[in-house]
């Protein structure tokens, strides 16, 4: 494991089990929040966005944390380990509440400087429609584009940190 995609629906968990795997294997682990938002919740372009994205991936080993299925073409031929964190709904939405309410008015270390803890009505229905939205597309882009890399899908607390025991 060299080049890992951590992927999955905010609130799951994917960037504590990114900074927990990159610890473990000495790997520099990239956020794609923070390669994409520009300070005060500001959108980069597809055109700023995808040069970031390839520049992280060409490296020899890497974590990158995120979705942003537009550059799953960049990141998962490139990968040889990709985990899906698939939560459930009920415990991304209370978790990505939780983070907010704790953090309120604070920029985390996995988003762009600039950028705090929100309440945004917007990103919890993002989070609420995330499974309709986006499980086929993801399960076919793995099929598709994937079949080389190893595939974890944890579906609870307990299958992440048995996955990062095992790691």
């Amino acid at each position: 494991m060299k080049r890992i995609l951590v992927i999955g629906c905010s609130g799951g968990g994917k960037s504590t089990l990114a900074r927990a795997l990159g610890e473990k294997l000495g790997l520099p682990v990239v956020h794609l929040d923070v390669l994409f938002w520009k300070p005060g919740w500001v959108e980069s372009s597809y055109d700023e966005f995808r040069p970031k994205v390839a520049a992280a991936v060409a490296e020899d080993r890497w974590i990158v944390d995120g979705n942003f299925s537009r550059t799953f073409d960049l990141r998962l031929p490139r990968a040889d380990t990709i985990v899906w964190v698939d939560q459930t709904r009920r415990v991304c939405l209370w978790r990505a509440f939780r983070r907010t309410l704790t953090l309120f008015g604070k920029t985390r270390a996995d988003l762009a400087p600039g950028c705090p803890e929100k309440i945004d009505p917007a990103f919890y229905r993002f989070i609420w429609n995330f499974k309709r939205t986006h499980d086929a597309m993801i399960e076919e882009a793995l099929t598709r584009d994937a079949a080389h890399a190893k595939q974890f899908r944890l579906r609870s607390d307990r299958e992440i940190a048995a996955f990062l025991e095992a790691t």
